[in-house]
């Protein structure tokens, strides 16, 4: 029988998930940034580790994040425990994604938010499957009515 290790297998999980896996601490700085994170946002880790998670949020939704991301460190709760998400983000090269996502609030041992683990997936070719469908039923119903 083959026995694991938990540490090497998470490790491995992290470095290899095709999805974004990210962490930022309490203050929305980025601390843990993987492979999958850099080919959907097109930068390194080395670059965006340190960084304010600015990096990815287009700059219109700002205010609103960083509203609701500092009553969740101030509270330690979150209504996005078990839901997906689903918003725009920021590629480097300043193209617009559309990402789902989940997230985990993590805590010290007091109960003490210590930050955020978001696990992302790109979806915007998805969506804009979905548009064109959406607009060529639209067609179809005017064609029909006229």
């Amino acid at each position: 029988m083959t026995s694991f290790d938990n540490t090497s297998l998470s490790q491995q999980i992290l470095a290899l998930a095709p999805d974004a896996i990210l962490f930022a601490d309490r203050e929305g700085i980025i601390r843990l940034w993987n492979k999958g994170a850099e080919r959907i946002f097109g930068c390194s880790a080395e670059k965006a580790i340190g960084q304010s998670l600015d990096l990815i949020i287009p700059e219109k939704l700002r205010g609103r994040h960083w509203d609701g991301f500092h009553k969740t460190m101030a509270t330690g709760e979150t209504r996005y425990g078990t839901e997906m998400l689903a918003v725009p983000a920021l590629h480097q090269d300043g193209s617009r994604l559309s990402t789902e996502f989940s997230i985990v609030l993590l805590s010290d041992d007091d109960g003490k938010p210590l930050g955020v683990a978001a696990i992302m997936r790109d979806i915007t070719e998805r969506r804009q499957q979905e548009k064109e469908l959406r607009d060529r039923l639209a067609e179809f119903e005017a064609g029909k009515e006229g």
